[in-house]
């Protein structure tokens, strides 16, 4: 007598939610895989948790004039000769400590460059898929102005709207509106490239099945674009923000560093090292340093991030 096979397992059923089919998924394996990955990403979550928690863990507000005292100034760090153990980063030449200024100003760094990368791909985003979708002489006049910006460097683009920006307000409302003429500036220099890469995936996507399909439907075209090829273009978008994000907080620190960007009373990280630069050569190197390493390490992260996700995006890479 024939023994009975035994019955096949039952299938595993699939994960349920958004979270456990993320963490499934192509891009879930490759983070885990990938140690570059990993390791940015713990840098930028150390550096993003240090910006919100600034005020407490800052020994010191270093915008408020009244926790200042000029005895405690151009202070080396800690652990050098002369150091004092209440600022471990030293102290600059207004005895500021450095190393809560760092965190300040990694803070106000990370505004603008947020808040310049939204700026950049919402306006990249309306215009390329305008451009895509309608096509014709609307989509001919938004890719000559691209053009244009793209024949000149973004950091003389950058300067242009920023001095524009700053000759449209008075003198008294400089300091105040600094960290919004900077968003704008490098925002409205940014995107180009949002524009350039949604427009020429529209152009595809509009010729497809679905999107005759929502037309036969009565679908309006704003319809069409913002719910069905907004959806399916928004892969690339993803990896031009997250390497966007480092370029825009690099932008922002040479407007400082060229002292057209945030002042001296609210330093960001390109202001620290220009207010650094200018006393190098008298032996307070750490005012400069510490600020660059933080700066290097944030845009090497967010580069290396990028990279890492434009790679794991990438069907033909799997």
């Amino acid at each position: 007598m024939a023994t009975p096979t035994p019955a096949s397992a039952p299938p595993r059923p699939a994960p349920a939610g958004l979270i456990a089919r993320a963490l499934s998924g192509d891009v879930a394996w490759s983070f885990r895989h990938s140690w570059s990955a990993r390791i940015s990403a713990l840098v930028l979550l150390i550096l993003f948790a240090a910006a919100i928690l600034a005020p407490w863990l800052a020994n010191q507000n270093p915008y408020d004039i009244g926790e200042l005292s000029l005895f405690d100034s151009e202070l080396p760090p800690a652990w050098a000769e002369g150091g004092d153990a209440r600022y471990w980063l030293g102290t600059d030449t207004l005895a500021r400590d450095v190393y809560s200024s760092i965190l300040y100003g990694l803070r106000l760094s990370l505004i603008v460059g947020f808040a310049s990368v939204a700026l950049a791909a919402v306006v990249g985003i309306s215009l390329g898929l305008l451009g895509g979708f309608v096509g014709g002489i609307v989509d001919a006049a938004i890719m000559r102005f691209a053009d244009v910006l793209l024949s000149f460097p973004t950091i003389l683009v950058a300067l242009l709207v920023n001095g524009i920006m700053r000759g449209a307000l008075p003198p008294a409302q400089h300091q105040q509106a600094a960290i919004w003429v900077l968003i704008l500036a490098i925002g409205l220099t940014n995107w180009v490239q949002y524009a350039r890469t949604v427009r020429s995936s529209t152009m595809v996507e509009r010729n497809k099945e679905y999107v005759q399909a929502a037309r036969i439907n009565g679908v309006s075209r704003a319809g069409i674009m913002v719910s069905h090829i907004l959806p399916n273009v928004l892969g690339p978008v993803l990896v031009i923000a997250t390497i966007n994000l480092g370029m825009a907080v690099l932008t922002e620190a040479t407007l400082s560093f060229l002292g057209v960007g945030m002042p001296a009373t609210q330093p960001s990280l390109g202001t620290l090292i220009r207010i650094g630069n200018e006393y190098l050569f008298s032996g307070i190197w750490w005012v400069v340093i510490f600020p660059s390493v933080v700066l290097v390490a944030l845009v090497l992260a967010v580069n290396l991030l990028g990279d890492w996700l434009r790679d794991a995006l990438n069907p033909k890479l799997r």
